[in-house]
């Protein structure tokens, strides 16, 4: 997708896009792109919808996922993600960047970047990252207020309602809050650090037609599953949130250390994109056509003469 010069961008709102998606068959299965790049290799290997990581955006930014990078700074992601591969983003919205008015200004302005869904979890600030320990819940009915805002802001933004309520109130706790969300007007549900397939079974079947989002992240509390055996549990969409992220930064650590110790980067040559495989992913041809189509500007010698 060269964004400047597509004749096939889309024209349909991008919620709207990920609602016909979501009306097929099957799983819809979201990899994480933490930035253009990443989106162009996910669309070419064939996926047709793209998750944006909190913790994918914070760490790319040498920060920690504790909710403190704002909307716009989320916005230059999803315009980034969006522009350059044209396909539907579901964001993380973290906790919605403050109470019900903070959350509609969020759906406002994810919608204006070009996303297509959101998730907003019910912690409090400082938010964790899902699987880690000791996170703050917040009430169950002011949650509910957030989901009712963002209801009411959005023009087509799928709007998912992540529960962190599993690790601390059971699987009971999760599925009540959930129940509660979906009636205040959340599309889906995400239940969140579900450890075992009996507990991602059982959710779906206490959540009976609700769409479901698996995580299925490294490194946390779920052990590793595959979409079809999500699917087969019952859920209609699975993210893999930062596994971009992770290989991009193991590789640019091996980077360093063999251009610290060899003074030079030879000895890694094999395992890089190659400027033709970089300019391919990114259609630097495409433009260079375009730039070459439009007319050169003429500019002016001298000021004209004022008729006497």
């Amino acid at each position: 997708m060269t964004y400047l010069v597509a004749d096939d961008l889309p024209t349909a709102p991008a919620g709207e896009r990920l609602r016909a998606l979501l009306a097929r068959p099957g799983i819809l299965q979201m990899p994480g792109a933490h930035n253009g790049q990443a989106a162009l290799q996910a669309k070419a290997a064939g996926f047709e919808a793209l998750y944006l990581s909190g913790a994918a955006m914070t760490a790319s930014m040498g920060l920690p996922d504790l909710g403190i990078i704002t909307v716009d700074e989320v916005c230059f992601f999803i315009r980034q993600i969006t522009r350059s591969s044209g396909l539907p983003l579901l964001v993380d919205g973290d906790t919605g960047y403050g109470e019900a008015l903070n959350v509609m200004h969020m759906v406002r302005s994810f919608e204006d970047a070009g996303a297509a869904a959101v998730h907003i979890e019910d912690q409090l600030l400082p938010k964790k990252c899902g699987h880690l320990n000791d996170k703050k819940l917040a009430d169950a009915h002011d949650m509910a207020a957030k989901i009712a805002a963002a209801r009411k802001a959005r023009r087509h933004l799928y709007l998912i309602a992540r529960t962190d309520a599993a690790a601390s109130e059971g699987l009971d706790g999760a599925v009540a809050r959930a129940k509660l969300f979906m009636e205040a007007g959340a599309d889906a549900i995400f239940p969140e650090a579900l450890n075992t397939a009996e507990m991602f079974r059982a959710a779906a079947e206490r959540l009976p037609g609700v769409p479901l989002l698996a995580n299925m992240t490294e490194f946390g509390r779920t052990p590793f599953f595959s979409a079809s055996e999500f699917e087969a549990m019952g859920y209609k969409m699975v993210i893999w949130p930062v596994s971009s992220l992770r290989v991009a930064n193991k590789a640019q650590e091996e980077l360093y250390a063999a251009l610290k110790r060899d003074g030079g980067t030879h000895s890694m040559v094999e395992r890089m994109q190659t400027r033709a495989e970089l300019y391919a992913t990114i259609g630097y041809h495409d433009y260079e056509a375009l730039d070459a189509s439009i007319v050169t500007t003429i500019i002016p010698q001298g000021m004209p003469q004022r008729p006497k």
